[in-house]
């Protein structure tokens, strides 16, 4: 079967291998600005006054950072993934708090994708992933009132490593 019939045969929503390297990364950044748009979405919905005018704020600042990531994508000759139709929010949302709630998550996950391009080799990609990185973690600890140790990286990851005791570990030689 050939890949092409074989993509066909694959239904629509069936996610996509990320491409290796600077397009996996500007991809990964892209997806997760979609999601955060559409995030920012039902945000908005659940937010009044103020909090909702910092919402729409920052709803289109994911729209501006989802177009600029677009565009450096097509100018190194390939394609943007498209957004998807709908997403499974990480948690519901029902009240203002838990729209807050959300906005904070977005932020982190957006600040997540964005280290991808932080370990990039190319100095203008990493700078624009460090001022994404920044950007999100200042936005996040608005909408969470706080701020954390390392944005971006999980609590798996920030885990130290526990040793093994000296009898656990096998002999070498």
């Amino acid at each position: 079967m050939s890949s092409r019939a074989r993509r066909a045969a694959q239904p629509a929503f069936a996610p996509r291998a990320a491409p290796p390297g600077t397009m996996g990364a500007l991809q990964s950044a892209l997806a997760a600005e979609h999601a955060a748009v559409y995030g920012y979405g039902v945000v908005g919905a659940y937010l009044t006054g103020s909090i909702r005018t910092t919402a729409t704020a920052d709803w289109v600042a994911h729209q501006n950072a989802r177009d600029e990531l677009e565009a450096m994508i097509r100018s190194r000759g390939s394609q943007p993934g498209p957004a998807a139709v709908a997403y499974r929010l990480p948690i519901t949302v029902r009240t203002s708090g838990e729209a807050v709630s959300l906005a904070a998550i977005l932020e982190e996950r957006i600040a997540t994708a964005y280290l991808g391009l932080v370990a990039l080799s190319s100095p203008a990609l990493r700078e624009f992933g460090a001022l994404g990185v920044r950007a999100s973690a200042l936005r996040a600890a608005a909408w969470r009132g706080s701020t954390v140790p390392f944005p971006g990286l999980t609590a798996a990851v920030l885990a130290i490593p526990q040793r093994r005791p000296a009898g656990d570990r096998e002999a070498s030689g």
